[in-house]
């Protein structure tokens, strides 16, 4: 029996992007084919992430070579394995980091699906976007709505919805001001989501990019700066989005009392992480204090968000990069060529 193929583009190792600009290699695969529960899409589009450079890189660990990467994937339903009910042929989808938990463990049953200890990621440990085709559980499939494009809905499955969660962990409330770490992808959206539902609180943007804060305030930030400045008032909450340690000790320093500081980004890389040996405890940790770390997100997260999105209507910033040119949209974003969100198209 022949088996078809597909294009798709693969990883066979960690390595360094500092000395290797093809890190993707586009070759044929066999296309997968559903099985019991699962649907197979063909995709559109898929958002390009900063967890992609962690796992090229090997900051975030592959359990098995060779994958293919992309978690922020568009694309419609194209088969149906057996006892998949959810969706018909032909329905548009997405699929996020999310890719499977176990539903029956402690954290899943009690609403933390994303700390489930049998948590598989898209991209990751479940062959992801970066290809003509990919099979999902059916369960971790949304509908996307009509009111995006492929490419605008798919930063919205990862940039977006983890941009939510961090937002919702922080626990700010209406007036108190927000403080945002680095200005990528992620904190673009969290930016634009904080001015619909926290439409009275001052908005803090620290990033080292001039590009990146002339852009922040065009968005509707309050006040930017560079690392290092302090800004007019502290903030009750800060969501770091970078991979840096020194933003850790940056985003302390501008932290009111009893503040909360969220580190949205799954792993930070080695570079300065000797900055953490500034830290000081009555100047950045007393007074009550707290860190907080994202880790993977649920389900309903994706949904809860893409419901905000689309009643405000959210339209992500993008930058679309044809299929062929993986490797650049990943060069420009780990060289910092970034304004919104790269998403990799299949038109």
């Amino acid at each position: 029996m022949n088996h078809e193929n597909m294009k798709a583009w693969i990883l066979n190792q960690t390595t360094d992007l500092s000395n290797n600009v093809n890190p993707l290699i586009l070759t044929d695969v066999p296309k997968p084919i559903p099985r019991r529960n699962e649907v197979l899409i063909r995709v559109s589009c898929c958002g390009v992430c900063h967890t992609e450079l962690d796992e090229i890189e090997g900051r975030v660990s592959v359990p098995n070579y060779p994958i293919i990467l992309g978690h922020q994937v568009i694309g419609r339903i194209e088969k149906l394995g057996d006892g998949s009910t959810l969706y018909k042929i032909g329905e548009r989808v997405g699929v996020a980091w999310i890719g499977w938990a176990c539903g029956q463990c402690v954290q899943c049953l009690s609403g933390n699906e994303n700390l489930c200890k049998k948590f598989r990621s898209t991209g990751c440990e479940i062959q992801g976007g970066y290809a003509e085709y990919m099979t999902i559980d059916e369960r971790f499939a949304y509908t996307i709505p009509e009111v995006f494009t492929n490419e605008q809905a798919a930063p919205l499955l990862c940039a977006g919805a983890i941009g939510y969660r961090s937002l919702m962990l922080s626990e700010l409330k209406n007036e108190e001001p927000l403080g945002l770490m680095g200005f990528g992808a992620s904190a673009h959206i969290v930016l634009k989501l904080s001015k619909y539902l926290f439409p009275d609180s001052p908005i803090i943007v620290i990033a080292r990019s001039p590009e990146e804060r002339a852009f922040a305030m065009s968005l509707g930030a309050t006040w930017t700066g560079n690392v290092g400045e302090r800004p007019p008032s502290y903030a009750r909450a800060v969501i770091d989005t970078t991979p840096s340690w020194k933003a850790i000790v940056a985003s302390l320093e501008v932290l009111q009392p009893g503040g909360r500081l969220v580190i949205n980004a799954i792993r930070k890389e080695p570079f300065d992480k000797e900055a953490l040996l500034n830290l000081s405890y009555p100047e950045h940790l007393w007074m009550e204090k707290e860190i907080k770390s994202v880790a993977n997100l649920t389900r309903l997260d994706v949904i809860s968000f893409l419901k905000i999105a689309s009643e405000m209507p959210l339209l992500p910033e993008i930058q679309i990069y044809p299929f062929e040119e993986a490797n650049k949209a990943l060069l420009d974003l780990k060289n910092k060529h970034v304004k919104g969100a790269k998403v990799i198209s299949s038109k």
